[in-house]
């Protein structure tokens, strides 16, 4: 397997700045800063939105809770100005910022194949199983009429099996992910479904 992003290393942020978190506010406008494609954008508020829906349902604290909301709304930040240096560009500037290396390292792992880190945290698996079919959800929901109202696991799994459609969605990591996850792929399409932010 040839990584297309290595990032060559395995240790992220500083464990001293565990427990140091920016603002809602601080990466709002960091996206803003950084971040012209409005679909890219929206993708990345679904993903934090589903990362702190799932974060919320488990019991975590509002801490935690805000970690895994920032882990999925900055996880693409660097991609629209910067596509060669993803994820290089997000990781040095939110280590630059003495961000929590628990966000840090989840965002390095949320594609193990393209990057070479594992995703190995409860919090790195979400992000990398919620990233890839969020989209592929969202994207199912466009061509529906009724969009996201009465949407069904078979009509999500079929749109899987049609490798036409969303061809830029990686059928390998979404199944790869649940294996990581131990979550079968149908409960994630419910999870997606339930809690996904539409547009």
């Amino acid at each position: 397997m040839t990584l297309t992003h290595p990032l060559h290393r395995t240790i992220f942020g500083n464990p001293a700045n565990e427990g140091n978190l920016m603002t809602l506010a601080d990466a709002e406008n960091l996206l803003h800063d950084w971040v012209k494609n409005e679909k890219l954008l929206f993708h990345m508020q679904q993903v934090g939105h589903l990362m702190k829906a799932f974060a919320l349902a488990k019991g975590f604290d509002s801490y935690t809770q805000q970690l895994w909301h920032l882990s999925g709304l900055l996880h693409d930040a660097d991609w629209d100005q910067w596509p060669d240096d993803h994820c290089r560009k997000i990781i040095e500037e939110l280590e630059a910022r003495n961000q929590d290396p628990r966000m840090i390292k989840a965002i390095a792992s949320h594609g193990p194949r393209y990057f070479g880190v594992d995703p190995d945290s409860e919090m790195d698996k979400m992000l990398y199983a919620f990233d890839e079919l969020s989209g592929f959800v969202h994207a199912y929901s466009l061509m529906r009429p009724q969009g996201y109202e009465g949407m069904e696991i078979k009509g999500v799994k079929k749109r899987l099996k049609d490798k036409s459609f969303a061809a830029q969605v990686s059928r390998e990591d979404i199944a790869d992910a649940s294996q990581r996850a131990g979550i079968e792929v149908e409960e994630l399409i419910q999870l997606v479904i339930d809690h996904q932010l539409r547009g």
